[in-house]
């Protein structure tokens, strides 16, 4: 059985993409803490981001941290915060979430976001990606996974 992230890249499920790469994706939460925050998620569905591969998650931190440096540039913050949580989906995933207080990063503060707020946090993201020089990992379309 898939799960909810693999039905996403795949496109069986709507997705709003910011990265892809060989390894990862990169796409937006539909329950944000805050706008932009995003999901650094790799292809292949390790349940735990310890039953990664070593190289894989030192991929997936490489990544989270440049989308934590978008955030910042797209969202005016201080800092970009990260969650390894993965209970509420057995496929690993780091939340990257753009801060401006530690009250930022709760779960709490999770909500459903409309589908306009969610297209615009992910064209930011994918704006300041592309500024900062990442354009080669920024897909085509913001509804695809697919670098072509």
């Amino acid at each position: 059985m898939s799960t909810a992230f693999e039905n996403i890249i795949d496109g069986t499920w709507s997705g709003r993409f910011a990265w892809a790469d060989d390894v990862c994706v990169v796409f937006a939460t539909i329950e944000p803490i805050r706008a932009g925050h995003m999901l650094v998620v790799p292809r292949h569905p390790y349940p735990s981001w310890t039953d990664a591969p070593v190289e894989v998650a030192e991929h997936l931190m490489r990544v989270a941290h440049i989308i934590g440096r978008a955030q910042i540039e797209a969202f005016d913050v201080e800092r970009a915060g990260l969650i390894i949580a993965g209970f509420e989906v057995p496929h690993t995933h780091l939340h990257v979430i753009p801060m401006k207080s530690e009250a930022d990063i709760a779960f709490a503060n999770a909500a459903q976001a409309s589908d306009d707020a969610l297209d615009d946090a992910t064209t930011r993201v994918r704006e300041a990606l592309v500024g900062l020089g990442y354009e080669a990992n920024v897909p085509p379309s913001m509804g695809s996974a697919s670098l072509s």
